[in-house]
């Protein structure tokens, strides 16, 4: 399948590993210019480089998606050295695990920061380029803890929705100019991420990390950790020409793990 993606720009935030990694290569190996960002610089570049590895066109910006100030030279810098943003993947770290009575104030602003301030600004800063070529995707990496709280799990689970909420309220007033706005809700993923929350909620539990995966596996239905490749298949279709019809969705890829009928 064509997904029509050679000639495109797509910027992917935290995109040094894990899930946004593996989405800067798929769409890079369909075509697609790719700028990624990251806060840490040695892994940006051997990301980077790994793509360049498979053949791929990529460019590299340090930063940290917090920062206002950081979006924003993250995307006059893309405009500038690849060209205008057909399609904005924003995606971040985990925030802090936690029952409620354990998070600070201090918590709660860096999470806000870190989900949700990062999308607007993102969203913000891509949407005169998308609105003039009449054309333009927006993807949100929120997780399967949007749909279905995940016991501690306290800001993951109230930012994450409220991303969701932003999205789809943001996808019906852009929709007449040709963007689709999408929410990815990635379930238990083979990822640095999910290892280090087995590791912690291990510590908190009394157990070890192989119960607490084994625990996650023997809740999914298809008894196993999503890896990052098969996650970033749905991104790039969302980001195609094929998907236009598509937009305001929150979409799982999770081996079954959300119960829910709708």
């Amino acid at each position: 399948m064509d997904l029509g993606l050679r000639g495109r720009t797509a910027l992917v935030a935290a995109a040094s590993k894990g899930l946004g990694l593996a989405v800067a290569e798929e769409l890079a190996a369909e075509g697609a210019a790719v700028v990624i960002c990251a806060r840490g610089r040695p892994a940006l570049e051997a990301a980077a480089e790994r793509i360049r590895q498979a053949g791929g066109r990529v460019h590299a910006i340090a930063a940290d998606v917090a920062l206002p100030g950081d979006v924003a030279r993250v995307v006059a810098e893309c405009e500038r050295e690849v060209g205008g943003v057909d399609i904005l993947v924003t995606n971040s770290g985990g925030p802090k695990s936690g029952r409620f009575e354990t998070l600070t104030m201090e918590d709660w602003d860096q999470a806000a920061r870190v989900l949700l301030s990062s999308a607007v600004e993102f969203a913000r800063a891509v949407l005169p380029g998308m609105r003039a070529r009449q054309w333009g995707r927006i993807l949100h990496v929120t997780s399967i803890a949007a749909k279905q709280p995940v016991d501690g799990l306290m800001l993951s689970n109230s930012l994450r929705s409220a991303v969701t909420a932003f999205a789809r309220t943001l996808a019906n007033e852009v929709a007449p100019d040709g963007i689709t706005v999408n929410c990815l809700m990635p379930g238990y993923t083979r990822t640095d991420r999910v290892v280090d929350l087995s590791n912690q909620m291990a510590t908190a539990g009394g157990t070890t990390p192989e119960a607490i995966l084994g625990r996650w596996e023997a809740e999914i239905p298809m008894r196993r950790l999503g890896e990052p490749r098969e996650f970033a298949a749905l991104a790039a279709f969302l980001a195609s020409e094929r998907a236009s019809y598509i937009t305001g969705q929150s979409i799982a890829v999770d081996g079954g793990w959300i119960r829910s009928l709708l």
